[in-house]
């Protein structure tokens, strides 16, 4: 029997269903609002996986093209690899329900939302959240929720509560955010500059909407919820725990504060490899395996740098709190690239290339669930195996680039005026170097390389990731905590916050939110956007000192743009039957055209010579000859009259014997020869559209200019 609850967030009501579908799923919600609807199932495996060290969550999302009455593209007419939204929409559910799992279980979980409707206008991306929490709430899988999601818009200064597509185009804020009853848990989205002050208010009216869909998920437990199964914790036994800790003696804490991040590895590899003997001698082998010992060193450096952190006030690095790594940046390194950059922040470094394409360069994709179909602006991040001395599997970008990309890239669009900018942009970010916010750190190379290649960006955009460590107490109250900027690769692996803000001087443009934790109070995150803000002034002052603002001409090595404006109605003249007009153009000009549809002609060539040809090709075919202009023609025929001469391609007007000088002519032929190219002035058009042109008039007005000139 099916349970359904409902929440009423903005103007919306959002629906929750379970008990119809799935039903040999161990949880599974239908999540509706408006005319989308999603499917979520959740399963958890009745055993751990024999061999894991870890807590293989898998998250996956997909959107159907049924669900919106369409056919897939492509040759198989099915549904392929999941898309860039639909890995950007499993990271946005994965997020917030992974630290609610309880610690030490490693039973495998499959959280899989399907879109079976799309209305066009709700996005599925923020049910697919709730539908997760909903599915493992019902289910019998320990877990720690409900949540509830919300995407916040802003349109004319008014906060709006799941804003539909229509709304979001007029909204300058596009915030994802994920609360449980007390705290926010994360949070993603960009923004067009908006304070801190706007941002904090922004959390907290999403805080206030997550509620009735929290208290609707616990309405449906009530009703529908399964007992939950008992934890069967993996965890190492206490014992072998406080041998490690024996052997390791006090040589741990002095290892953590190795400098520079290599070394540090090294050294506490060294002592991972040397209690490995020990450990086997007294446990045994199988009890003393790889994964276990691992395991245990791996707890004990998170709690000697916790320590450091807390009780210490050191960082392993040896900054102060708020103190950000060494800065240096160079643009202009890669002369081919239509504009590059390199970013170092401590031992973090990224290589920006930018390069500028036609509009025939845009990426287009399908949209079944609305919202845009077309991406002038593209940031696409690589993160190579030697950027952290590894090696590895080399393949496409997995889920981690991909999502790193679209922080990046989300956090620079604001300040792009693509609707002016008649290029289309792709900015490649190679991380040579990484320990901590490789994110952040293509922000900063990404904005450099961009006015480097003469991108007119309103503002540059900088990022910086904050961290945060805490202590509870007994009752799992919040007792201590510290907030540190720029964090390094350990201090996210042992603490407890990544925080990404990244803006300009006037405002936030784009942020993520990743905790390990069941929740954070929104004082803290207050602090923590303004040692952001603070830290981001800081980075951009450091980047004005080599690049400040865009520069005034683009790379030679750049397309040029020429832009005309025909009479739509002679489009179709100058693609010609079949496009011969425009493949004879762009063949022997050597140029690229685009031809939109209310007449305007966009010419890329990197070749002057190219786009005048183009260019006086296009004029030829499509203008119309004006009374009172001087033309350069040629003369095409000869007749006893006069002669015929051809102004533009296809175009040719009659020099009546008489018009041809100023003085009386027996014959054409004493004045012009077939093939000469002459002055005319149009004289007039006739009611059937014949061109009457005047040499005479044309030598006249141009001696007038030679007069004036001299």
């Amino acid at each position: 029997m099916s349970e359904r609850v409902s929440a009423q967030v903005g103007a919306g009501q959002v629906q929750i269903e379970t008990g119809k579908l799935a039903k040999q799923a161990d949880g599974a919600v239908t999540v509706q609002l408006g005319e989308t609807i999603v499917l979520v199932a959740a399963v958890g495996a009745s055993k751990p996986r024999a061999g894991l060290d870890y807590f293989p969550l898998t998250v996956d999302y997909r959107e159907k093209a049924a669900a919106a009455g369409k056919f897939p593209g492509g040759y198989f007419k099915r549904e392929g690899r999941p898309t860039e939204k639909e890995i950007l929409t499993c990271r946005l559910t994965d997020r917030p329900i992974r630290p609610l799992f309880p610690h030490g279980w490693i039973n495998e979980v499959q959280v899989q939302s399907i879109v079976l409707s799309a209305d066009g206008e709700n996005d599925p991306d923020v049910l697919s959240i709730i539908g997760a929490s909903a599915a493992l709430s019902v289910s019998d899988i320990p877990w720690d929720g409900p949540l509830g999601a919300v995407r916040v818009g802003r349109v004319k200064g008014q906060f709006v509560a799941n804003p539909t597509h229509s709304e979001m185009q007029q909204s300058d804020l596009d915030l994802i955010y994920v609360g449980n009853a007390n705290e926010l848990v994360m949070f993603e989205g960009s923004a067009k500059e908006i304070s801190e002050a706007d941002f904090t208010a922004a959390l907290q009216f999403a805080h206030q909407c997550c509620q009735p869909l929290i208290e609707a998920q616990k309405e449906l437990v009530s009703r529908a919820g399964k007992p939950k199964r008992q934890v069967t914790s993996n965890l190492p036994p206490d014992d072998m725990v406080q041998e490690v800790r024996k052997l390791l003696g006090d040589r741990l804490v002095p290892a953590l504060l190795t400098p520079g991040k290599l070394a540090r590895e090294s050294v506490c590899e060294a002592l991972l490899i040397e209690i490995n003997p020990p450990m086997v001698e007294k446990f045994g082998a199988e009890k003393a395996t790889e994964p276990v010992l691992k395991e245990i060193f791996y707890s004990l450096q998170k709690e000697a740098v916790r320590a450091l952190i807390l009780d210490q006030n050191k960082r392993m690095d040896g900054r102060d709190f708020d103190q950000i790594r060494p800065l240096t940046s160079e643009v202009g390194t890669y002369p081919r690239a239509h504009g590059s950059a390199i970013f170092t922040r401590g031992e973090t470094q990224a290589v920006a290339l930018v390069t500028l394409g036609t509009t025939e360069d845009a990426q287009e994709f399908d949209a079944y669930t609305g919202g845009v179909s077309e991406k002038q602006f593209m940031l696409h991040y690589n993160f190579p195996n030697f950027s952290v001395g590894e090696t590895g599997r080399i393949g496409g970008p997995g889920r981690r680039e991909i999502g790193h990309g679209a922080l990046a890239e989300r956090s620079i669009e604001p300040m792009l005026p693509l609707k002016n900018f008649p290029y289309v942009i792709r900015v490649s970010c190679e991380i040579m170097e990484s320990n901590g916010s490789t994110s952040m750190a293509s922000v900063c190379s990404g904005s450099l390389s961009l006015m480097d290649a003469g991108v007119p960006m309103l503002r540059p955009v900088a990022g910086i990731s904050i961290g945060l460590c805490t202590k509870n107490d007994a009752n799992n109250t919040l007792q201590q905590y510290r907030l540190l900027t720029d964090i390094i690769g350990w201090e996210d692996a042992f603490c407890d916050m990544d925080c990404k803000i990244a803006g300009t001087e006037k405002g936030i443009t784009g942020f993520q939110l990743d905790l390990k934790l069941r929740g954070l109070p929104h004082q803290i995150m207050t602090e923590a956007l303004e040692k952001a803000r603070r830290a981001r002034m800081f980075i951009l002052e450091a980047m004005a000192k080599t690049l400040s603002a865009p520069r005034p001409e683009l790379s030679k090595y750049a397309p040029r743009i020429l832009t005309l404006k025909i009479n739509p109605e002679k489009i179709g003249a100058l693609i010609g039957p079949g496009g011969k007009n425009i493949k004879r153009i762009v063949e022997e000009s050597g140029c690229e055209i685009n031809i939109e549809d209310d007449g305007t002609v966009n010419i890329y060539s990197v070749s002057e010579t190219g786009m005048e040809k183009a260019r006086h090709e296009i004029e030829g075919m499509t203008a119309e000859i004006e009374v009172g202009k001087v033309y350069r023609g040629k003369v095409v025929t000869i007749k006893e009259f006069g002669c015929f001469v051809e102004v533009f391609p296809g175009k040719d007007g009659l020099v009546h014997i008489s018009e041809l000088a100023n003085f009386r002519v027996k014959q054409a032929e004493d004045i012009v020869k077939m093939g000469d190219e002459i002055w005319v002035k149009c004289i007039g058009v006739d009611e059937k559209g014949r061109i009457r042109l005047s040499r005479k008039a044309a030598m006249a007005e141009r001696d007038k200019q030679m007069a004036e000139k001299n």
